[in-house]
């Protein structure tokens, strides 16, 4: 396997990691260390639209360095903040200790980017989960696009991993406009919160079916012979089996 080869299969492994265990995953991974795996320095830059900043971000250290202004698109920044003040408050509802931002598209100012971003860590009870979702709005074409995505892992005495994606489309209603920027804003995030209570909804209902039917209907409600069995008993049905298959051959002697 060469370097290149070793480079994907270390990334796979790196995407695949559950929510907060980059880490582990990182310090047990040789070919992430492969000299050349780092990206090129230019698409290492991000921006924050809240703070009009740009800055280079170290995704091994989790830290962010070289700070430098940039200025918003004029057209849609006014509702690109609407938007940002009613998905605050939308996350300050439902995700406690998650984060969010808006992005507008340079070159299309009815085109707006939401992202949510919720972890919970609790390595002391072995489990952690994440939501994330994105959303594509599109004034102009009155859409609502996007997906949510959900990890959760589990790992006291086992290793379960839920990992879900759900994808979203709905055409937004005629009510909402760039001109009246604060009320569509809330309106979408109503649309948001909507779609993303029905799809918990659903989640809970496809677990709860798992667990009365589907292995309900794996396990064995009696054992071969069709009879309960008495623990209390057990151990003199093993004797008893033990007997029985030795009695040819007390006889025979």
């Amino acid at each position: 396997m060469d370097a290149e080869e070793r480079i994907q299969a270390a990334s796979k492994f790196l995407l695949q990691s559950p929510p907060g265990e980059i880490n582990d995953v990182l310090n047990g991974d040789e070919a992430a260390r492969v000299p050349g795996a780092d990206s090129e320095e230019e698409d290492d830059r991000f921006w924050d639209p809240r703070s009009r900043t740009s800055f280079r971000f170290d995704h091994i250290a989790l830290e962010a360095s070289e700070p430098e202004p940039i200025e918003p698109e004029e057209e849609a920044e006014p509702f690109r903040i609407a938007l940002e003040i009613a998905a605050l408050t939308y996350l300050s509802a439902h995700f406690h200790g998650g984060v969010t931002s808006v992005f507008s598209t340079q070159g299309n100012p009815h085109r707006f980017t939401i992202q949510v971003v919720a972890n919970k860590y609790n390595p002391s009870n072995f489990w952690s989960g994440r939501w994330r979702s994105e959303y594509i709005v599109n004034l102009q074409e009155r859409k609502l696009e996007g997906k949510i995505l959900l990890n959760v892992h589990y790992y006291e005495q086992g290793n379960v991993q839920l990992s879900t994606t759900h994808a979203v489309s709905i055409e937004l209603p005629p009510t909402i406009s760039s001109s009246n920027a604060s009320a569509s804003a809330s309106k979408i995030l109503a649309v948001i919160e909507s779609e993303e209570s029905k799809y918990q909804a659903s989640l809970n209902e496809a677990y709860q079916d798992m667990g009365d039917k589907t292995f309900k209907g794996l396990r064995r409600a009696l054992p071969m012979t069709r009879a309960k069995l008495d623990w209390d008993r057990v151990l003199g049905y093993k004797i008893g089996a033990e007997l029985t298959a030795n009695k040819g051959a007390f006889g025979s002697s």
